[in-house]
């Protein structure tokens, strides 16, 4: 069977982390489109291999590469015969529609300016990025009055704007599922981009300040490579999953290029809430072979009955967005046998460190640097520490910015000095180096505590906390404190059958004590519903910092 790896790669296979790290290198043809080099190509040499496989709660669709290839000539023809050409913005909120797929595939073929979001924006957030991005179509769904909310913005702003809507009969808007009906599958390449020219735009997912606008070209694809055959582990002809929103660049990540490069197919879950047995019962019966979820999902399924699931089909698992507790991982291999390999990147970056393939993992560590990416620790004095002493995750981009890394936030060249300078881009991150070259994430410069001298990042907090059977989810932040500058304060969703007190807040002090530094216990401790969390499954803790201010 086919795959379509080797046309892009000098290499494919590898003997160590080592081998990899010294010898990988990509194969970048002119004019790339992955719309035309990677789906049209496998349409063309192998037509019937599976590309999506799509299921909500009552209905499950199967989509080959010679589909994706027709619906998506049927969207770029419709979407060009409304006035929309290379380089204009579309923002599309399909959530886990298939038509998702089907859209930004023709987007690429046409050269438009692809804008995913999440289909949880309100009016506010709507009116922000039509304004920002200078948006000329919107495709979506109809659901959560987002419709409303766009018409809105639009009135508001005094602008045109082309709507489509899936399935639906709304006045100002086409019906998508209509209209593409009345289209050629046949799309003729007009337009033909170079590897520079915009592709995608990701709003950042904002865990502070307002949401940045992340731009990212043609190569964007290959740095996800990487992400799918060395990290994810798929196969040929495999299923990958990777849980994610639409609207959130980690479904990129997981559920399109890479993959699709790689040879295996994805599967998706369109739920409406997130359920954790109908979630393990689709994963199962669908006979997925690799999954990536946030640390969130892996925190709700290990309270679950694993056991009852089958999961001989599942061979490799990973997880990015926020660092795994260690008592997680422990938890999930015990009663799955399956390890859970760590990486980090960002929407700027694709996988830029991660427990990659060849390599062991290591508790509370995201692994190693990824090959394109020249990474670099910098304290503040733009040096590189010592081994164990922490420094500020940078990309050293002194010789050419590789696939991947994103050049700049659209529109806003004040921000984008604030992280690329001196021949680097700056992550924003905290970390440490350990003598085997793995990487330990500290946290965001901005959620790191500063008590009493001390520098205590969240996540090793959260780490000790979850570890008690009360603790379903927490968040860790500073609190002002007149003493100590700051003190540790936890915000807790407590699992069911534990009830809020003052007794069960000192039991869980004393257990953090136990297997943490004790000054790192948290002296608040705050029990709530749920942790506020961006669509991507990060934890908003300037939210929770902001209320307490």
């Amino acid at each position: 069977m086919s795959s379509l790896l080797k046309n892009f790669v000098k290499q494919t296979e590898f003997d160590s982390y080592e081998d990899f790290n010294e010898n990988f290198e990509f194969k970048i043809p002119e004019n790339f489109n992955f719309g035309f080099d990677v789906v049209d190509k496998y349409a063309e040499i192998d037509p019937e291999k599976i590309a999506l496989i799509w299921t909500d709660d009552e209905e499950k669709k199967v989509f080959t590469f010679q589909d994706i290839k027709n619906y998506s000539n049927k969207v770029a023809n419709l979407i060009k015969s409304l006035g929309v050409t290379n380089g204009d913005k579309v923002m599309v909120t399909l959530k886990n529609r298939y038509e998702f797929w089907f859209t930004l595939i023709a987007l690429h073929k046409i050269g438009a300016v692809a804008i995913p979001a999440t289909h949880m924006l309100k009016f506010k957030d709507i009116k922000f990025r039509i304004k920002k991005a200078d948006v000329k179509m919107i495709i979506s769904i109809d659901e959560d009055n987002i419709i409303e909310d766009y018409d809105k913005s639009e009135k508001e702003l005094g602008i045109n704007i082309k709507k489509l809507v899936i399935n639906r009969d709304i006045n100002g808007w086409y019906n998508f599922s209509k209209e593409i009906e009345k289209m050629s599958n046949e799309f003729k390449r007009e337009y033909k981009n170079k590897n520079n020219n915009p592709m995608l735009i990701f709003f950042s997912s904002g865990t502070t300040g307002l949401p940045k606008m992340v731009e990212h070209d043609y190569l964007y694809p290959f740095g996800h490579i990487i992400t799918a055959k060395y990290w994810h582990n798929v196969v040929e002809n495999g299923i990958h999953h990777t849980t994610a929103d639409t609207g959130w660049g980690k479904a990129l990540w997981g559920n399109l290029y890479g993959q699709w490069i790689a040879g295996t197919s994805v599967f998706i879950y369109d739920y409406i809430r997130f359920d954790p047995q109908k979630f393990l019962n689709k994963i199962t019966e669908e006979k997925v072979t690799t999954f990536c979820a946030p640390p969130t999902i892996y925190r709700l399924l290990i309270k679950e009955d694993l056991s009852k699931y089958n999961f001989e089909n599942l061979t490799y698992v990973t997880t990015a967005g926020e660092p795994l507790p260690y008592e997680v991982s422990k938890k999930f291999k015990k009663i799955t046998g399956l390890t859970i390999k760590e990486g980090f990147g960002q929407t700027e970056t694709t996988l830029s460190i991660a427990t990659f393939i060849w390599m062991d993992s290591k508790p509370n560590s995201v692994g190693k640097p990824c090959p394109i990416f020249n990474i670099e620790l910098l304290d503040n004095n733009e040096q590189i520490p010592d081994i164990g002493d922490e420094g500020e995750i940078t990309i050293n981009v002194s010789e050419g910015i590789p696939p991947g890394l994103f050049k700049e936030y659209y529109k806003d060249e004040e921000k984008t000095k604030k992280v690329w300078y001196n021949n680097h881009y700056h992550c924003g991150d905290t970390a440490w180096v350990d003598e085997d070259g793995y990487y330990q994430f500290v946290g965001r410069n901005d959620d790191i505590i500063k008590s009493s001298g001390y520098r205590i990042g969240p996540y090793e907090v959260e780490n000790a906390l979850i570890s008690h059977d009360a603790v379903l989810n927490c968040a860790v932040t500073g609190y002002p404190d007149k003493i100590r500058g700051q003190i540790v304060k936890a915000t807790i969703v407590l699992t069911e059958g534990f009830e809020p007190s003052e007794e069960l807040k000192k039991d869980i002090q004393n257990h953090v004590k136990n297997v943490t530094a004790p000054y790192k216990y948290p002296r608040k401790i705050e029990f709530v519903k749920e942790i506020p969390e961006t669509i991507s499954g990060k934890i908003r803790r300037v939210e929770i910092r902001n209320k307490d201010q």
